[in-house]
This record gives C-alpha cells, structure tokens and sequence, in this order.
C-alpha cells in the first residue's frame, strides 16, 4: 500500500498520540492536513544544517517563499528543528543512535498519522572517511557495528535485541547515477560503520581517555577497510533498522570532512 506502517498495537488503545519531543500531537494537529502529502524526509544532525536545507529545497523546486526564512515546525520544542519545503521535509536529530532514535520514533508516527504514502527517507551529514580522498561523498549500502556486521544491537528490557541494518540498494544506484551530474563531489557506495562513541568507539587518539595504542588503532581500521567500512559515524545503524521495520525507503549519505 505505500503507508507508512507502526509496529505497535498499543499506539491503537491510546486517545491521544503526543509526539514529545516534536511539540505535536494528534488531537492538537491536524497532522493528515500538515504533511499527508509529505514524499521525502530528509535528517540530518544540526538544527541549522536543516534549515538552510530546506531552504535550498525551496529554491530548486521554484517553491513561494524561496529566499525567506522558514518555520520551525516544532517550536515548541528545544530537541530538534523540523522544517517543509513543498514534499520535503527536514529534520535535524542530533548526534547519537539515542537522539536519532527518539526522533525517528516521533517522525515514523508522525507519517502514519498523517497516513503519508511512498516516503522516501535519507540521512544527510558529515562523517569520518576511511581510505578515501576528502570531501568524497559515501552512500551507504549497509550499516555496519563496531563488529563490522549489518546489524543494530539494542536492549529491550532485558533481552538485546537483533536488527538488520540494510538499506535499499536500488535507492543506493539512483543517488550514484544522480552523482554523476555534479563534477565537484567524488562519490561512492560502501559500508557505513556506525559506533556509539566519537572518540574512544572510532579510534580517536585525542580524546579525556585512550586506552590502546596508535599501531592497534591503524590494524583495526585497516580491518574495517577490509570489510568494506569506507566511512564512521554514530547514527546509522539505528536509522536502517527503523526504516526498515517501518517500511521506509531509507537511505543514509555522507560527506567525508578532512
């Protein structure tokens, strides 16, 4: 059908739905009239990353109010910034599987309330490369943990639960051959490798603690080339097994910064 789906039973005895940490809600809103003709989202970490994204949406689309500021949809709220540009939405999530976690959550909610068809969902922001030229941009293919396995880890209660973290291939391809349009940016498919930390999780040697040498460091990102990794960040894996359990068409691109 297109819908974006819930998995969750209880969502159907409950009067109210209260999205938190968006500042919106089902008997507040009227979330069909707001974004039921909602097609793409887009994510991204900082608030204002989003909004002159959106901003950009507004003039390549020709859309009324390019060059203007645009709303924060979620005002209310000091958690994240959500903003519309025509079919386009865009959401920043903050840093973490924690925040992008709760955000997505509230968004995929969001969408079924709205009963939004077709939506295509990418994660836009800055990572960092490995074994590739700076200033690349990676489409990811398949997140991958600290393991350099496709999956997200997650407790439930007491139980640690498994999910895939593929992404949609075909998805993948088109952003490749649209690539191919613009000469500035270098970019390819690979594995992300998402890590619950930014300093000790990818190897950093300068953060408050280190616990392994710089020759450990070096053999276990030449593992993670090898595995396919070309890039690391701390949100993907969580954002492929959401989207997929939801039936989301996700994708997850990254611009490797020096």
């Amino acid at each position: 059908s297109g819908l974006v789906l819930v998995k969750n039973p209880h969502l159907d005895l409950m009067e109210e739905d209260i999205l938190y940490h968006l500042d919106l809600g089902t008997k507040t809103h009227n979330l069909p009239a707001m974004f039921g003709d909602i097609k793409f989202v887009c994510v991204g970490g900082s608030p204002n990353r989003m909004r002159a994204f959106a901003q950009l949406m507004r003039q390549e689309l020709g859309l009324a109010g390019a060059g203007e500021d645009v709303a924060d949809l979620c005002a209310g709220s000091d958690r994240y910034a959500m903003y519309r540009a025509g079919p386009v939405l865009s959401i920043s999530h903050g840093m973490g599987i924690p925040s992008i976690s709760i955000m997505l959550h509230e968004l995929i909610k969001l969408l079924h309330h709205a009963k939004c068809r077709d939506v295509t969902i990418i994660r836009i922001g800055t990572s960092g490369g490995l074994g590739i030229e700076a200033g690349t941009v990676v489409i990811t293919d398949t997140a991958v943990d600290s393991s350099f396995q496709p999956r997200f880890e997650q407790v439930v209660l007491d139980d640690v639960v498994v999910r895939s973290t593929e992404l949609d291939k075909g998805l993948a391809e088109e952003l490749l051959a649209c690539s191919r349009d613009i000469p500035d940016f270098p970019t390819l498919i690979g594995h992300t490798m998402c890590t619950y930390d930014f300093y000790e999780g990818q190897g950093r040697l300068d953060g408050a603690l280190c616990s392994f040498s710089s020759e450990k460091k070096l053999e276990y990102l030449r593992r993670a080339y090898d595995a396919g990794v070309r890039n690391i960040e701390m949100e993907s894996t969580a954002f492929a097994a959401l989207c997929r359990l939801c039936g989301l068409k996700g994708e997850s691109c990254h611009f490797h910064l020096l």
